[in-house]
C-alpha cells in the first residue's frame, strides 16, 4: 500500500484554500487526513473532502503542536505565514506558502514544477509559491529561455479580480449591482484599473516588483531586463498576459513554436486564420498554460509577442502548490 500524508489546508475557507482541497481531492493526492486551518471567526465550520466532512480547527500554536503533519498548504495571506509557516516546519511538515511572505527569501526556494523542480532540493521545509501573474508567465518563458536566451521581457497583464481573493470577487458583484468598491480603490466594473497591491516611490506597483524579481528568481538569471505594467480588469477568474520577449540568440517563428509546443504545462491555442485564441473563459477550470498570438516582434533583432492566459486560482494558486507536493512524494 502506497504511503498516505496528512495535510494541513490553512486558510481552508478562503476561495484558494477551498480550491487547494478541491484540487488534491481531484488529482487523487494520497491524503490520509486533513486538517482544515482557518481564523477563530471561522473555525468549528465544516469543508467537504472526499464524501466526508471535516471541522475547521483555529489557527493557533496548540493546535498545531504535537500533530504528525506532512504537508502544510498556506493560503492566508503573508503576516499569518510569517507567524506560523516556522511553527509547522519546526514540527517536521513541509510548508508550500503562497503569500508573498517568503518569496523574496534567499534561504527558500520559489518554484514553479515544470520550470525549476531542481529548487526543491534545497528547502528548509518551506517552499513559496510564486505569484499568480508570474507563474503562467514562466511556464511560457522558461523553455524560450533555454532554447534562446532572454534579455529583455515587457508584461502587460490583465487580472482577474479573484486575484484579489473573495473581496476582490465581491466588488465586480457589486459593482454590477451600482455599488461602490471594498476592496479596490477605484470601480472595477465597467472598468479597468492600473494598480495591483500599492505603489511603491519608482513609480511600480508592489505585484510589479513582485513579477519583475520573481521571475528572475525562478528562471535563475539576474541578468534578464524585465519591466511590467499590471492591470486589474472586470474580469471573475482567469489572468491574461501580453508579453514581448527580445533574445539573445537569432529567433526563427516555427522553432519558436515548436518549442512551446513541447514544453511541459502548456497547450498552443494558435490559428489567427480561424480566431482561435486564449481567453479568461476558454481556460477556466484547466491547469495548463495556454498560449497564443503567437508572433515575431519586428521591432527588435531577435524577439516574439505571446499572449498567455491561465486560471489565476488553479494554477496560478491551488494546483502549483499540490504539484509542488507532487513532486517531493515523487523524488
Amino acid at each position: 500500500m502506497s504511503k498516505l500524508y496528512t495535510v494541513a489546508v490553512v486558510g481552508a475557507t478562503g476561495m484558494v484554500g477551498r480550491k487547494m482541497t478541491e484540487v488534491l481531492e481531484e488529482r487523487s493526492f494520497p491524503v490520509g487526513d486533513i486538517i482544515p486551518y482557518a481564523s477563530a471567526r471561522s473555525a468549528g465550520g465544516q469543508i467537504r473532502f472526499k464524501s466526508k466532512n471535516y471541522t475547521v480547527v483555529e489557527l493557533t500554536e496548540p493546535n498545531i503542536k504535537g500533530k504528525k503533519i506532512d504537508f502544510a498548504l498556506f493560503s492566508a495571506g503573508a503576516s499569518v505565514s510569517r507567524d506560523f509557516a516556522p511553527v509547522f516546519a519546526a514540527g517536521g511538515a513541509v510548508v508550500i506558502d503562497n503569500s508573498s511572505c517568503w518569496r523574496t527569501d534567499p534561504t527558500v526556494p520559489l518554484v514553479v514544477p515544470e520550470v525549476n523542480p531542481y529548487d526543491l532540493g534545497w528547502h528548509r521545509n518551506i517552499i513559496a509559491n510564486p505569484n499568480c501573474s508570474t507563474i503562467q508567465a514562466v511556464v511560457a518563458l522558461a523553455p524560450l529561455h533555454k532554447r534562446y536566451g532572454i534579455k529583455r521581457i515587457v508584461y502587460s497583464t490583465y487580472q482577474a479580480v479573484s486575484g484579489a481573493g473573495q473581496q476582490g470577487y465581491a466588488d465586480l458583484e457589486a459593482g454590477v449591482r451600482g455599488e461602490a468598491p471594498r476592496k479596490f480603490p477605484r470601480p472595477i466594473f465597467g472598468n479597468v484599473i492600473p494598480q495591483i497591491d500599492v505603489f511603491l516611490p519608482n513609480g511600480y506597483t508592489k505585484e510589479e516588483e513582485k513579477m519583475i524579481f520573481e521571475t528572475r528568481k525562478i528562471l535563475g538569471d539576474q541578468s534578464i531586463k524585465i519591466t511590467a505594467t499590471t492591470v486589474r480588469v472586470p474580469v471573475y477568474h482567469g489572468h491574461s498576459e501580453s508579453i514581448n520577449v527580445e533574445f539573445n540568440k537569432p529567433c526563427d517563428l516555427s522553432d519558436v513554436r515548436r518549442t512551446l509546443e513541447s514544453a511541459e504545462g502548456l497547450i498552443i491555442m494558435d490559428d489567427p486564420a480561424a480566431g482561435l485564441y486564449p481567453d479568461p473563459a476558454a481556460v477556466a477550470g484547466h491547469d495548463e498554460v495556454y498560449v497564443g498570438r503567437i508572433r515575431l516582434d519586428g521591432s527588435v533583432e531577435s524577439g516574439v509577442n505571446l499572449w498567455v492566459v491561465a486560471d489565476n486560482i488553479r494554477k496560478g494558486a491551488a494546483t502549483n502548490a499540490v504539484q509542488i507536493a507532487e513532486r517531493l512524494i515523487a523524488k
